[in-house]
């Protein structure tokens, strides 16, 4: 699947060393319906329902109204191919909690760092901007390489809801991992001279 190039002008939200993330808009429409019908990535999320275009339009449409979630793209910097997208989810100011999800497209471009390094831009957010303390995660037990990058980044496994997605003709586990505020802190904070 070929991804289109945005242009230059891209709002860059979030900005790392080799990738940004970048607000989703309805001119997205098209991009967006492409990525959800990647097999991998459907694979890789679990992602099971078909939508049309017009349904991901009014998707796009109600997240511009949503404040319990952000959604973003993910790019490379040097060339703005969106390879990606993340989000930080069920946003709860009250117990300072959100969920983060993230799904990178093509194979060549996993492996790479580009999914750790958004992850990091987008939990660096959540903790230093919405004040969030706890940061939770599911993953399925057959994405172990997902599983592996997440404990790198500091996420705990809390626990395993046996049997919770029933995919190509079998259950499979999603394993309930999470980070707080301040084990991310620790693994992950700059240090100031």
């Amino acid at each position: 699947m070929h991804t289109e190039k945005q242009p230059n002008t891209a709002v860059r939200f979030l900005e790392g060393q080799q990738v940004y993330l970048r607000p989703i808009s309805l001119d997205d429409t098209e991009l967006y319906f492409q990525m959800l019908y990647h097999p991998e990535m459907r694979r890789l999320t679990g992602t099971q329902r078909w939508f049309t275009k017009e349904q991901i339009y009014r998707y796009l449409e109600g997240k511009t109204q949503d404040t319990s979630s952000v959604l973003l793209l993910i790019a490379l910097r040097d060339t703005d191919e969106v390879i990606g997208d993340i989000a930080l989810q069920q946003i709860d100011p009250a117990n300072r909690s959100a969920s983060i999800r993230i799904a990178i497209n093509e194979s060549h471009h996993q492996g790479k760092g580009y999914g750790s390094e958004a992850m990091l831009l987008l939990m660096e957010y959540g903790f230093g901007v919405l004040n969030l303390h706890r940061i939770e995660l599911n993953v399925f037990a057959y994405n172990e390489r997902a599983m592996h990058v997440y404990e790198k980044l500091g996420f705990k496994r809390e626990g395993v809801q046996r049997e919770a997605l029933y995919y190509n003709h079998q259950y499979h586990d999603s394993i309930l991992m999470s980070i707080l505020e301040d084990e991310y802190r620790a693994l992950h904070q700059k240090k100031t001279p």
